[in-house]
Formats: structure tokens, C-alpha cells, sequence
């Protein structure tokens, strides 16, 4: 059965986190290296990143924080040098392949127009910001097969978070890449994959070669 369709995450699947959490280590007034070690920290321990902010400040609202950050001006942002340096090859070769790409993850409404603004690749994109669902609700994942065109299982979705990407996807009747990028993707195995891989282009070849 041929690939139609390649649907990627985004958080370090597409954008490295670093300076995310460095601008969040900046409104907190702590240093950059000790917001990535909490945020290391609670991922180890299975929590939501988010946690790492109530380490530092006890009993924190982190949304209204999130607010004051963007009425600050310090809201989210998204540029060239956050992008993985192997995202523009690795969809340019599958959608010069004939593969439709997709990109949709766990993000805010926002973050959609600042990826489209920095003129990826891609057939379309998409959050849960704008889907109203979020992973790894199966809803999500029945959006993505709505959305790409093919069978199911001629799509696969890319990520590097085990549960929320590659058994979500899978238990949806999607194909998943599990890609091995960022804390969780390093540190925890998906045995469901489809395929494991270390880079995009690494997927991307295995995909054009197998099925173009």
C-alpha cells in the first residue's frame, strides 16, 4: 500500500524547545540552564512540562502567566533558527515524491499563522488550537484522517512523544514514525512504531524509497 499522506508533529519533531523554555527561564528571572533541567526533571517523572513553572513558583496560574507574557509582548514567537535543520529537506524530498504534508500538533491558534508565516514545505497546517482537540484524544487523530488524503493506512503520522504521537496514531488506524528528538523522544521507546528513526530525513528517505 502506497504512503499518501505525512502528518508531523511539531514540538521538537519540527521546532527545537530551547528557546521556548529560555524565554519562559527569562520572565521568571532564573537561568535558561535551570528552567531545561526542571523541565527534564517533570518529564522523567511522566508530568506535564508545565510543572517545571510551578517548581519555580509555587501555586503559579501558569495560563495567566502565559497571558501577562503576551500582553508583555513576550507571547509566542516562532523563527527560522528554531526549526530543526533537517525539516525543510525532509519535506521538500516527500512532497517532491508526490506525498502530501501535513503539519499538526499540540499548540495554540496563534502558532499556526507563525508556522505558516515561515513558509514551510507543506500542504497545510494545522493545531489543536484550531481543531478544539488535542492529543492524544483519538478525535484529534480522526481529524488527521479527515484532513490527509488517503486510507488510514496510507497516512503516517511523525512525532517524537510515544504516547501521545505513535500509540495514539496507531490505536486511530494511522501508521506513526517515532522520531528519536527531544527528552521524551530520547529517553522513552516506541515498540508500536512503524518506523524509529533519528532524523526526518532519515524517515523521508525510508519513505520515498519504500513507496515512491
Amino acid at each position: 500500500m502506497t504512503i499518501t499522506a505525512v502528518v508531523f508533529d511539531i514540538g521538537e519533531t519540527l521546532t527545537s524547545d530551547t528557546r521556548y523554555w529560555a524565554d519562559w527561564a527569562r520572565w521568571l528571572g532564573v537561568p535558561a540552564h535551570t528552567m531545561s533541567a526542571l523541565v527534564g526533571h517533570v518529564l522523567a517523572r511522566g508530568l506535564d512540562n508545565a510543572e517545571a513553572i510551578r517548581i519555580l513558583r509555587p501555586g503559579c496560574d501558569v495560563p495567566a502567566q502565559w497571558r501577562a507574557r503576551q500582553a508583555a509582548g513576550q507571547g509566542d514567537r516562532l523563527e527560522e533558527a528554531d526549526l530543526y535543520p533537517d525539516v525543510r529537506p525532509a519535506l521538500r524530498q516527500l512532497r517532491d515524491a508526490g506525498v502530501w504534508v501535513g503539519v499538526a500538533g499540540n499548540q495554540n491558534a496563534a502558532v499556526t499563522g507563525l508556522l505558516r508565516g515561515l513558509d514551510l514545505p507543506a500542504d497545510a497546517i494545522a493545531t489543536s488550537g484550531d481543531w478544539g482537540v488535542s492529543k492524544p484524544r483519538p478525535e484529534f487523530f480522526d481529524r488527521v484522517a479527515q484532513w490527509a488524503p488517503g486510507d488510514r493506512q496510507q497516512i503516517v503520522y511523525v512525532g517524537d512523544h510515544p504516547a501521545n504521537d505513535v500509540v495514539a496514531a496507531r490505536a486511530a488506524g494511522l501508521r506513526a514514525a517515532h522520531l528519536r528528538r527531544g527528552p521524551i523522544g530520547l529517553t522513552t521507546p516506541a515498540p508500536d512504531a512503524d518506523w524509529t528513526v533519528d532524523s526526518l530525513t532519515e524517515l523521508s528517505d525510508l519513505i520515498v524509497r519504500q513507496f515512491g
